[in-house]
């Protein structure tokens, strides 16, 4: 690319990658000479997942087939922003994919909290506080609220740990919930996520 093609930046990890073009015109042209490469090579581009998206935002209205695409666990689409002057835009930007938050719901779950009501919190905080931070420090680097959703959903998990850890909460979620929030008011650097404002309702 940077011999053939030094006016389209790209980045590429493992055997996915992005191309930048300027007009529809350049990705249809470039496409066919990536897949007449690949051809060559006795490979093939990803039928599905090869394909040319507009970047649409405030500057660029037009109509596309496609408008966003997923890229190391990032989707990146339209958006609506908010510049310094606190003003609404469109802008293309990236946030966590739908895939990604799969995977941290599906890896919360695995962790199976409600079987370990012989730990205490901190036991917990000290097991899955590496896991939560990566997820904080990797996907809130874009969009951060878009993540948020992923993160209460090991607040649910805990207010199960916490039903089956304490006899008087194992019939009132509520109460639980409040138990933990009572915590987190206390302690919010327990868990990463309660340190940026994701914590259990206390009232």
């Amino acid at each position: 690319m940077a011999i053939y093609h030094p006016n389209n930046p790209f980045a590429r990890y493992a055997d996915d990658a992005v191309i930048h073009c300027k007009t529809e015109d350049e990705a249809k042209k470039l496409h066919e000479a990536l897949n007449l490469r690949m051809n060559e090579c006795k490979l093939e581009l990803h039928p599905i997942k090869t394909k040319i998206v507009y970047c649409k935002d405030a500057d660029r209205k037009g109509h596309y087939e496609n408008i966003a695409f997923d890229f190391l666990g990032y989707t990146f689409r339209p958006r609506l922003s908010k510049n310094r002057w606190g003003k609404h835009f469109v802008n293309f930007t990236p946030a966590i994919s739908n895939k990604s938050k799969k995977s941290i719901r599906q890896k919360v779950r695995e962790w199976k909290l409600q079987l370990k009501a012989d730990k205490e919190l901190l036991d917990l905080s000290k097991m899955f506080n590496s896991a939560i931070k990566g997820w904080i420090n990797y996907y809130g680097k874009f969009y951060k609220s878009e993540m948020y959703a992923s993160l209460r959903h090991i607040n649910k998990a805990l207010i199960i740990w916490a039903r089956r850890k304490y006899k008087r909460l194992a019939r009132h979620k509520k109460k639980a919930e409040q138990f933990l929030g009572r915590i987190a008011k206390q302690n919010p650097r327990l868990f990463k996520h309660w340190d940026i404002g994701i914590v259990p309702t206390a009232e």
